[in-house]
C-alpha cells in the first residue's frame, strides 16, 4: 500500500510558530511564579523584628529550657517547667516580645548528672537558642553554665542556690536567693525560733546543694554560739539511714538539720521517728514538694523548711498567679512553679529593655535588673548576678505546707 507524503510547510512559518509557542510558555511560567510568590508571602504570619535581627517575617525568639521532667527530682522539674510554660504562653498571648513570638524548646535531663552539658550544647549549636532557662538542681546548672558562658548565651536558673553557679561567669544569673543567705537564716531560725543550741546535721555527700547548704548553716550556727553535736553523711537515693540516725541519736541533739531533697528527707524522717528521735526536723528549699508528705506522712508533721514562696501570701500578684496556675494545671503552685515563671518573665523583660535578643546586650540588661516584680518577691540582681529577695519559712501542718513566717531580703 502506498501512502501519500504530507504537504511541505514553509520553513519560515515553522520557525515563527516555535517562537510564538516558546514565548507563550515563558509568559505562563512567569505568571505562575508571580502567583506562587504572592501566595507564599501572604501565608507568612506578620510580625516585627528586633533591632539586631535580620530574620524574615514570621520568625520566633528561641528560648531553651532544661529540666528534670523525669527521674528522682521530677517533682521539682515539672513544677518549674509548668511555671515557665505559663509565662511563655501569657507573653505570646499578648503578642510576644519585640514583635516576635517566643518558642520554648525544652529538654529533659532525667534528673541525671552528665546530661545538662550535652543538652546545652545541642540547644545552642543545633537549635539556635538565644537564652537558656534552668535548672532547679545546682549540680546540673553547674554543668550547663560553662557552655553558656563560652557561647555568650545568657542562662537564668530558677532555683539553683549554690553560689558557685553564677561564679562561672557574667552570662549566668539566678532568680532565687543563695545558700549563704539561706544557711544564715536557718541558723538564726534554729536559735531564735526553735530555741536550740545543739544540732545534728545529716548531709547528702554526693549533692552539691546539700553539701553547700550544710556548710553555710554550720558556719553561721557555730559563729553565733551554737554547737554541731554530730554530722553524718549519706548518698542521695539511699533507702536505709538507720546507721547514721543511731549515731545521731546517741549524740543527743536538740534538733536535726537535713539539707537534702524531699524524697530522701521523707524516708529519713520515717526512720528517725521509728528509732525514737523526737526532736524537731528542719531543712532548706530542697524539701519543697507535695511528695514530702506522701513519703514521710506523720513523721514530717511539724517539720520546718525555708523556701522562696508560699501560695498563702496575700498580695494580689501572688493570688492572681495562684488562680491562673490552678486553672491551667489543676494543682496549687509551689516555689519551683513561681520561680520558673519568674525566670521566663525576667528574661522577657531583659529582651525588652535591651531592645534586642543579642547575648551581650541581654546580659547587660539582666545585670541591671532592679526591683523586678516577681511572683516570689521583688528581684534585684546584685554584682554577683544573684537575686536579692525575701525568704519564707513553711511548716508541715495537718499534712499540708503552711506559711509560718516571712523573712525580708538582707
Amino acid at each position: 500500500m502506498q501512502y501519500d507524503k504530507p504537504p511541505m510547510m514553509n520553513k519560515n512559518k515553522i520557525l515563527t510558530s516555535r517562537v510564538l509557542n516558546g514565548n507563550w510558555r515563558l509568559a505562563v511560567t512567569l505568571a505562575l511564579a508571580t502567583v506562587l510568590v504572592g501566595c507564599n508571602k501572604s501565608a507568612e504570619p506578620s510580625s516585627g523584628t528586633s533591632s539586631s535581627s535580620s530574620a524574615t517575617e514570621g520568625d520566633v525568639i528561641k528560648v531553651g529550657e532544661f529540666a528534670s521532667l523525669t527521674g528522682k527530682e521530677a517533682s521539682f522539674g515539672q513544677m518549674s517547667h509548668n511555671g515557665t510554660k505559663l509565662a511563655i504562653n501569657e507573653l505570646n498571648a499578648k503578642g510576644g516580645v519585640l514583635g516576635r513570638k517566643l518558642q520554648l524548646l525544652t529538654e529533659d535531663d532525667q534528673s541525671k548528672q552528665g546530661e545538662a552539658k550535652t543538652i546545652a550544647r545541642k540547644l545552642i549549636s543545633r537549635d539556635g537558642i538565644v537564652a537558656l532557662l534552668g535548672e532547679v538542681s545546682s549540680g546540673r546548672s553547674l554543668e550547663a553554665a560553662p557552655v553558656c558562658q563560652e557561647s555568650h548565651i545568657p542562662q537564668i536558673s530558677p532555683s539553683s542556690t549554690n553560689p558557685k553557679v553564677t561564679a562561672i561567669g557574667d552570662y549566668i544569673f539566678r532568680v532565687c536567693f543563695t545558700d549563704p543567705l539561706q544557711g544564715k537564716v536557718l541558723a538564726r531560725f534554729a536559735q531564735k525560733t526553735l530555741k536550740v543550741t545543739r544540732v545534728a546535721v545529716l548531709t547528702d555527700a554526693a549533692n552539691t546543694y546539700s553539701v553547700g547548704l550544710a556548710t553555710y548553716f554550720k558556719d553561721a550556727f557555730t559563729n553565733d554560739g551554737g554547737q554541731i553535736v554530730d554530722e553524718q553523711k549519706y548518698s542521695g537515693g539511699d533507702k536505709d539511714f538507720n546507721a547514721q540516725l543511731t549515731t545521731i541519736k546517741a549524740a543527743n541533739p536538740e534538733a536535726l538539720f537535713i539539707p537534702g531533697y524531699y524524697q530522701d528527707v521523707g524516708l529519713i524522717a520515717l526512720q528517725a521517728r521509728q528509732l525514737g528521735i523526737t526532736v524537731p526536723l528542719f531543712g532548706g528549699d530542697g524539701w519543697e514538694s507535695q511528695d514530702l508528705m506522701s513519703i514521710g506522712g506523720a513523721a514530717v508533721e511539724g517539720a520546718f523548711f525555708s523556701t522562696h514562696f508560699s501560695p498563702e501570701e496575700s498580695g494580689p500578684v501572688v493570688q492572681d498567679f495562684v488562680k491562673k496556675f490552678q486553672a491551667k494545671y489543676g494543682v496549687m503552685p509551689d516555689a519551683m512553679a513561681a520561680l520558673g515563671y519568674d525566670s521566663a518573665m525576667l528574661l522577657a523583660d531583659a529582651f525588652k529593655r535591651a531592645g534586642t535578643t543579642d547575648g551581650p546586650k541581654v546580659r547587660d540588661a539582666l545585670a541591671a535588673t532592679k526591683d523586678f516584680p516577681g511572683i516570689a518577691g521583688q528581684i534585684t540582681i546584685d554584682e554577683h548576678r544573684d537575686a536579692k529577695k525575701p525568704l519564707v519559712m513553711l511548716q508541715v501542718k495537718g499534712g499540708k505546707l503552711k506559711l509560718f513566717e516571712q523573712i525580708g531580703a538582707e
